[in-house]
């Protein structure tokens, strides 16, 4: 199944014969210390940057209507985040996703991107760089 949107990565969970957990990191675009000008000047174009986890959950795919569902759960902790990262586990509760979710975030953090699902704050699947 090609997952171009959040609806079929629903889908696609919702259809396993295994439970399975949704895991969920928000990130938001910032500026690195020690930035270059040509840096600093690309990422006030909007380009660059680095991605800097904000906040994770994860969620059974009964616990998720929509995708407006989860953003507006997200705006509930105050943190603006530009792009939401999507992985699957087998599992039943959240105890199951803890470590998972751990290595999203340290994997974000090393711009090792592979195997995540990056989705625009739409629900679309987007293409990062890297990885």
């Amino acid at each position: 199944m090609d997952i171009t949107h959040f609806d079929d990565l629903l889908l696609a969970a919702r259809a396993q014969p295994r439970p399975q957990r949704l895991l969920f990191v928000f990130a938001a675009a910032v500026l690195p210390d020690g930035a270059t000008a040509a840096q600093r000047a690309a990422f006030a174009a909007g380009e660059g940057g680095a991605l800097e986890p904000l906040m994770c959950v994860d969620k059974s795919p009964a616990e998720l209507q929509d995708f407006a569902a989860l953003v507006q759960e997200s705006c509930q902790f105050g943190r603006d985040w530009h792009i939401v990262f999507a992985a699957a586990v087998d599992g039943r509760d959240s105890a199951s996703a803890d470590a998972p979710l751990q290595r999203m975030v340290e994997a974000i953090r090393g711009g090792r991107l592979a195997g995540l699902l990056p989705l625009d704050r739409d629900g679309r699947a987007v293409a990062l760089g890297g990885g």
